[in-house]
């Protein structure tokens, strides 16, 4: 670009970007609140996490040596990669907004950096070995109890577990839980599912909807997740990072947003696929 030059109405546009990008960004993200969280330090693009198999203790009798329990962890590598989004701000567009374009560019910036992460989150849902549904028939409470019911096998604390949907899967859901209107005969989970939308929690877990749950390659057939949060992580390398850069000659400013993580499985046993197609297309 010609010209290039820094200009102090960067500074101007900056601070609040970057706070309103960096806010949004952890708040949006609905699949980062619900796994292990680790940060990248010391150099290098990769973290290695540790995975340990359950132990059992066992009866021993008075004045009797324990016999040794060997613990020998295997490990999980998760390397960061970049993402970013990026746009040109001319001083025009910037000068005649009717309301403080910074913030809207900050707030517009985290909540794609948000679905960014949730949409790596939740791809790995396709990688546990064991999943319910096959695409094609419509997701009923019962599913969410039979996940539950594999969750418990592996003797996962469940107040660490959660159901992650699509909408349009989770309309079934809560289809199959509401009658037409709520009334004083349904029980409060159902009522609460047709007043506002969120399920609550089924099976003693938490039901979330994400919208950023790619679709198979067939109308309304998507793959959500029941998954402790060992089961997948995020590494974050560099959370929301923003740079601006002037360009005179275009009278603009580049304003670019970048973010350096990397997401996998950590316990494979430790998440149930489901695979469901929906009634609505």
């Amino acid at each position: 670009m010609a010209n290039e030059s820094t200009s102090s109405t960067l500074s101007e546009l900056y601070t609040e970007i970057v706070a309103e990008a960096q806010f949004v960004a952890s708040e949006k993200s609905i699949m980062r609140n619900l796994v292990k969280n680790y940060a990248i330090t010391g150099g290098g693009k990769a973290v290695e996490v540790p995975v340990y198999a359950n132990v059992s203790a066992s009866a021993v009798s008075e004045a009797t040596d324990l016999s040794n329990t060997a613990i020998n962890p295997t490990s999980v590598t998760i390397t960061a990669s970049e993402v970013g989004v990026m746009t040109t701000l001319t001083d025009l567009a910037r000068n005649s907004a009717p309301r403080n374009v910074a913030g809207d560019i900050g707030k517009l910036f985290g909540e794609a950096l948000a679905r960014k992460q949730d949409a790596d989150l939740t791809a790995l849902f396709d990688g546990f070995s064991t999943a319910l549904g096959d695409g094609t028939g419509a997701i009923a409470s019962a599913s969410i109890f039979n996940a539950l019911s594999t969750l418990r096998e592996n003797a996962l604390n469940i107040d660490d577990c959660a159901v992650v949907l699509h909408p349009k899967i989770a309309y079934d859901l809560k289809a199959g839980l509401t009658n037409t209107f709520a009334n004083a005969n349904a029980n409060d989970l159902a009522n609460e599912a047709l007043r506002s939308g969120f399920v609550g929690r089924l099976a003693g877990m938490p039901v979330f909807e994400t919208s950023n749950i790619a679709n198979t390659g067939n109308a309304g057939d998507y793959k959500g997740g029941a998954f402790h949060r060992d089961a997948l992580a995020i590494a974050m390398m560099e959370d929301v990072k923003i740079e601006t850069q002037r360009d005179a000659s275009l009278r603009a400013d580049e304003i670019v947003a970048t973010s350096v993580y990397g997401v996998g499985e950590i316990h494979d046993s430790y998440g149930v696929e489901l695979h469901f197609d929906s009634s609505i297309q």
